[in-house]
């Protein structure tokens, strides 16, 4: 993971929380367009700097609910990382969840996770 490598935890913590998920969601909107199986790598390194981005909200944070949260919904990223074949119902499930976590962020959900029918 290079994009995010340089990324200290003191500069991450630097931003708040809504725009830690916005960022985190971006990764997340960027491997959502990666659903062919010859993107299978670049959606993996997109599963993975999310994965990185959202350890560092976690190690950040001394909110209980937020870590038990995150905690949580880093599992299921970590589930569509080992798969072998890209879930977009799952994926767009798991985008819309972590930008409902905060008011700011929500305004985001029907742009880039819209409700499933």
């Amino acid at each position: 993971m290079t994009q995010h490598s340089g990324l200290s935890p003191e500069r991450w913590n630097g931003f708040p929380f809504a725009q830690q998920l916005l960022m985190i969601g971006n990764e997340m909107h960027r491997a959502s367009k990666l659903g062919d199986p010859s993107d299978a790598e670049r959606r993996r390194n997109s599963y993975e700097r999310v994965l990185a981005l959202v350890d560092l909200t976690i190690g950040g944070t001394d909110r209980r609910a937020v870590r038990r949260e995150l905690l949580r919904w880093r599992e299921v990223v970590g589930a569509m990382y080992l798969a072998t074949e890209h879930d977009a119902r799952l994926h767009r499930s798991a985008l819309r969840v972590l930008l409902l976590m905060t008011p700011e962020s929500a305004q985001q959900a029907e742009f880039v996770a819209p409700r499933q029918q």
